[in-house]
């Protein structure tokens, strides 16, 4: 599968952080072949007809709409191609983390690395009008830098992604993650890192040095689910991506994510989802999960 990557001087500026027209990027977007990247997108649609194949998702695109899509995600877009109008901010994960000194900063937004909720949020017309409008301010400072250009984009783009993040809270009923909460913050950045290889809460507990009790009370706060209903949610999540994507069978995907067999495996997929793997792919490649 073809893997864009982020290349900044290729992109023509100093930072691995973008502001894309449609006009610059529509080829990978009106392109029906599966991709993903390893950076980070937040596309701003003032236009735009067609779906998105996210992963094991399929997404309506429509205008006035804002997509999160993280890295490594794999997509298929299927756009139809008149009067698509959009804007890409596009930026990788360690570079926004050291740019506002917060190793998980990318964590707190709640609409990164989503399990549960939706990947888009509709807008109205005068919102979609002002996140484009920050954004171009954000072009303008990285095409023309200056020797405050940093500061202005560091103010702009933290103003951005904040107000993006009150907006999908408030819309997805969810809390806004106190800020000091630095546990359940790190924790799922641990599960990104490690869930091919570690499924059990302990393995957690011993990497942050901290007892499981204190590890749920993070995660309840600030996800409103235990620590062990987000291990499996995101188990089951690389279980599915797995299935679709790899072209592995049940046995080299269960070997692949250290069940000691694939009966384990099979039986975990049948408790989360109420479906085999088998029934989960013939309705995934009719169209109707």
């Amino acid at each position: 599968m073809r893997i864009l990557k982020f290349h900044k001087t290729e992109c023509g500026v100093d930072f691995l952080l973008n502001v894309l027209s449609s006009e610059e990027v529509k080829g990978n977007y009106i392109n029906s072949d599966p991709y993903n990247t390893d950076f980070f997108e937040i596309i701003v649609f003032k236009k735009a007809a067609g779906t998105l194949l996210l992963n094991h998702q399929k997404i309506t695109v429509s205008d006035n709409t804002v997509m999160f899509i993280s890295p490594f995600q794999k997509r298929q877009w299927k756009l139809e191609t008149d009067g698509l109008d959009f804007t890409v901010l596009a930026f990788q994960e360690d570079f926004l983390n050291d740019f506002f000194a917060d190793k998980v900063f990318t964590y707190r937004l709640l609409y990164f690395y989503q399990l549960v909720y939706p990947l888009n949020m509709p807008e109205t017309k005068e919102n979609i009008a002002k996140y484009c409008e920050l954004l171009t301010e954000i072009k303008a400072e990285l095409i023309a830098k200056k020797i405050d250009s940093v500061h202005i984009i560091r103010s702009l783009l933290y103003y951005l992604l904040q107000k993006l993040n009150r907006q999908y809270s408030q819309k997805n009923q969810l809390p806004i993650n106190k800020s000091d909460n630095r546990y359940a913050f790190q924790y799922k950045q641990l599960l990104e890192v490690h869930i091919k290889e570690k499924q059990r809460i302990e393995d957690y507990t011993e990497l942050l040095n901290i007892s499981r009790i204190s590890l749920n009370k993070a995660v309840k706060t600030s996800f409103n689910v235990t620590a062990t209903q987000l291990l499996k949610q995101r188990l089951l999540f690389e279980i599915k991506n797995y299935l679709i994507h790899s072209g592995l069978n049940v046995s080299e995907i269960a070997n692949e994510l250290h069940f000691s067999e694939p009966n384990h495996l099979m039986r975990f997929f049948k408790t989360q989802t109420g479906m085999t793997t088998g029934e989960f792919l013939r309705d995934y490649q009719n169209g109707s999960y």
